[in-house]
Formats: C-alpha cells, structure tokens, sequence
C-alpha cells in the first residue's frame, strides 16, 4: 500500500526545517549533563540481544532523540505535514521511520515495525501520541511486544530547567547546560496478543511510566527542596 505523499511545496518546506532544526537541536544537546538510572536494563537487553520496544510520553520527544541517537531505532511518525519534518530531523540523528499514525496508516507502520524488529532493529513509541491525551498510555506498543516477543522498555525524562510548549503533550524543552535525567524501567514481556493481556500490559505500562515521571523528578530536584 502507498502512504500519503505530500505536495511537492510541503515537502520542500519540511526539508527546511529540518535543515535549521537539526544544528539548533545538535548544539543544544552539546550542553546537556545527564544522570542515569536503570541503566542497566537497556545494557541486559543488549547483551542478551534482544531489541526493545523503547516506550515513553510524546512530550519528551526532543530529549529523548538525542540521548538515544545512532542505535537504528525505528519509530513511527505520522504521514501529516509535521510528521514530514520531523522524520527528516530524527533521520538524520540516526532513527529510521515507519510512517502512520493511529488515525492514518497505523496497521501498515505496524507491519513494517515487525518486519524491522526481525531484522534486529530496535522499535520506539511516544505511547500517549500522535493526539492524546497526554499521561495515557495507547496499546500499540504493547500489540507490538506480544506479536514479536520483544520486550517493552519503558523510560521517562525530566530536565531541571526547561520551557515548555501550550501543545496538547505540553513539550518539555531543556534548557541550554541544564541537568536532564533519564530514569529506565524494568522491561515488559507481552506474552499474547488477546484483548484482555493486551489491556492489562498498557494498564501496566502506563503505571510504570508514571513512577518513572516521579523518580526522574526526583534525580534532577534541587538540593533543600
């Protein structure tokens, strides 16, 4: 099946942004100082080879592609205009895509995420995107670990200092040479596919990402507070 191509002028105006973005998101991430915890859960899953479903909330997306930058992992954007551009940004820090959304080609970027994950690839999911409501997690990710067997890798990350954006996900955007931490869960193993596992694997999943909000807060609270 043939995704939905935009006009020749939309695609030429994603390309210029992505051409401005790209720099403006490589020197802000120059500055970052990053503190970790859990880390040793994506260094398990690398050792026993088993690429992860990496799932976090849409407003993190900024930071996020740059700390998991180069690793090949394949993420869906939507086929919209802003999908185009950022599609264009996240590839040239090392992500591929599968384009779709759940209101547009959701089941073809699913198929083509399964087919990546055979091949050895990593997958990632804003798992409250492409609308909302933000804090809620939707069951792609989880259809997606019991279809492959690959395991749900759950994250959360919050910077010190930041702005913010009136978007639906509020973005979070760190501030130059502010202190981000990166709080990695447990993975989740998604045994079957049925509407009530599924069900109870997102209902799990949301739980989890939301004590790693509260830990990630945590880790980059100032002292005395």
């Amino acid at each position: 099946m043939i995704g939905r191509v935009l006009p020749f002028g939309k695609r030429l105006q994603a390309g210029a942004i992505a051409a401005v973005g790209t720099p403006i998101i490589e020197a802000l991430g120059a500055t970052y100082h990053w503190k970790t915890y859990g880390a040793e859960h994506l260094e398990r899953l690398a050792r026993d080879g088993r690429p992860p479903i990496f799932a976090f909330w849409h407003g993190r997306i900024l930071a996020a592609t740059l700390f998991f930058r180069d690793r090949g992992i394949i993420v869906i954007t939507s086929e919209n205009f802003d999908g185009e551009w950022i599609a264009r940004i996240i590839r040239r820090f090392g992500y591929g895509t599968a384009r779709g959304s759940s209101s547009r080609g959701g089941v073809r970027a699913l198929v083509q995420l399964r087919r990546d994950m055979a091949e050895g690839h990593p997958a990632a999911f804003t798992v409250d995107g492409p609308r909302g409501p933000a804090g809620l997690a939707q069951p792609g990710a989880v259809w997606l670990a019991g279809a492959t067997g690959n395991p749900i890798l759950p994250f959360h990350i919050e910077a010190q200092s930041f702005w913010k954006t009136n978007s639906w996900d509020r973005h979070q955007i760190p501030k130059p040479g502010t202190q981000i931490a990166m709080a990695i869960g447990a993975p989740i193993d998604v045994t079957a596919t049925d509407e009530a596992t599924i069900e109870a694997a997102r209902a799990e999943l949301e739980r989890v990402l939301h004590r790693l909000e509260q830990r990630a807060a945590m880790m980059v609270r100032p002292e005395g507070e």
